[in-house]
């Protein structure tokens, strides 16, 4: 299955938000959304957490906190987990969604282009997982200036995203041939590009499992550095709800601390609870998270306590934006006031390695 993240941060990038009028009110996706606790039985009430994409194995944490009670026990009522694909944007600002995990762009492009009064509150991902994938007996790129006189696959809605990795590189576009693309990685297999833009969790791995010796340009650790797999909110719900993202936000730190502690758990969770009718493939699915895990701990996290987003790591999101003609404050992007909260009432919430 194409990986739609790519298609909905290259829309964003372009600054297509289509607005909240004009979209669903949440997508449809195989699986069970789940639910924790009953709505009668906790003061904070029911939420809706809106997920980016489909019930695999990218929501480990969600499907820890949800199935050991986290959500229950932090005074929370029902949490229905919506699976996607979707950025959240429309669902946030048509009411129907509480939270949504999305990503800096298409949080940060609602509010530039369109003045959304959204705000992320938190970072899963502290490094996005975007790469140029090839393959190393092929264009092994492993280093910006590998691309020059290269064949780059790039899908339409990635060009954005590309042209901004170019910039950040001080890389002429004509220095480069780009190939458009879908999002099967066929045509790198095939000989027809020598690069393609891929996810580091997803691409990189089928690529891999299927035989071909890989080589990765991740774009966070090349110019690119922005956070992903986001918690966004509200003005209206960060200023009225606050002890219930606060009491969300604990038990998802507590689900994510289990499923960095014990990813076989999260890839069956993922596989034979709550994405059972995806018929996930195992390997790929344990592959994927242990991939995933790895974009979530930094130095930073590990200090700081996770989802935490330090104010170089903004700075360094709010450039990465501005490559790609996102202009932004911090400020009117980020607030970490809660996860400030949560970590001084909580401070054993911090140690999440043991």
């Amino acid at each position: 299955m194409s990986r739609s993240h790519r298609s909905r941060l290259g829309v964003a990038l372009a600054g297509l938000v289509v607005s909240a009028a004009a979209l669903t009110a949440c997508a449809g996706g195989s699986g069970e959304p789940a639910a924790s606790g009953s709505s009668d039985s906790a003061g904070l009430g029911d939420i809706t957490l809106q997920l980016s994409w489909i019930l695999n194995e990218e929501f480990a944490g969600e499907y820890f906190a949800d199935s050991k009670g986290y959500y229950e026990e932090a005074g929370l009522g029902k949490v229905q987990l919506i699976p996607g694909p979707s950025t959240g944007v429309a669902e946030l600002l048509s009411g129907t969604t509480d939270i949504a995990i999305n990503d800096a762009v298409s949080a940060g492009t609602a509010v530039s282009t369109e003045g959304a009064p959204i705000k992320i509150i938190g970072a899963t991902l502290q490094k996005n997982p975007f790469t140029i994938l090839s393959l190393a007996d092929g264009g092994n790129i492993l280093k910006p200036a590998d691309m020059i006189g290269k064949r780059i696959g790039v899908q339409d809605s990635n060009r954005a995203l590309f042209s901004a990795l170019l910039a950040a590189n001080d890389i002429d576009p004509s220095q480069v041939d780009i190939v458009p693309v879908q999002y099967d990685p066929a045509p790198l297999t095939n000989g027809e590009v020598d690069g393609f833009t891929a996810y580091l969790t997803n691409e990189a791995i089928t690529v891999e499992m299927a035989g071909f010796k890989t080589a990765n340009l991740p774009l966070a650790e090349n110019g690119l550095p922005f956070v992903a797999e986001t918690f966004s909110v509200t003005d209206d719900t960060l200023k009225n709800r606050r002890d219930m993202l606060k009491a969300f936000l604990v038990a998802e730190i507590r689900g994510w601390t289990d499923a960095l502690a014990d990813p076989d758990e999260g890839a069956r969770l993922a596989k034979d609870v709550y994405g059972k009718d995806l018929d996930l493939d195992p390997a790929k699915t344990i592959a994927g998270l242990l991939a995933t895990n790895a974009l979530i701990t930094t130095d930073e996290t590990a200090e700081n306590g996770l989802f935490t987003i330090s104010d170089a790591l903004q700075k360094q999101t709010i450039a990465s934006l501005a490559g790609a003609g996102i202009t932004l404050e911090a400020s009117d992007l980020f607030d970490m006031s809660l996860l400030d909260e949560v970590y001084k009432e909580n401070p054993d919430l911090i140690a999440y390695a043991g």
